[in-house]
Parts: structure tokens; sequence; C-alpha cells
């Protein structure tokens, strides 16, 4: 996901897309834990686009204040 895309998205949906992240996060995770993960890398870029989300969340916050 792109920086310019998470721009484009409304605060309802990003917050959405936060929740189903942080998901996905988990069960990456859990997976990871267990040995049935194949590629490490889906973890980071995950985190990733958390990041993305929290850091276009917060631009938000401060322009609205």
């Amino acid at each position: 996901m792109k920086i310019s895309e998470v721009r484009e998205l409304s605060t309802s949906e990003l917050k959405e897309k936060l929740y189903s992240l942080k998901e996905q996060l988990f069960e990456l995770r859990r997976k990871k834990a267990v040995g049935s993960l194949e590629r490490g890398e889906e973890v980071i870029g995950v985190r990733k686009d958390i990041a993305r989300v929290e850091t276009i969340l917060r631009e938000r916050e401060l322009q609205g204040k």
C-alpha cells in the first residue's frame, strides 16, 4: 500500500483498515511462532502499512486542532 493510496481514504476507512492490518499482523505473528510462515518479510510489510495509516491519522488529528 502506497502513501498516496492511504491519503485518499476517509478517516473512518483508515480506522477500519488499521483494525484489519492489526488482525493480519496478529495472524502472521502466530504463524511465525508455530513455524508455518513461509515468507517472514510479510510481517515487515504489514508493520509498515500500519505505520503509514497511523501517520495519516495523526496528521489529520493535528490539522483538526
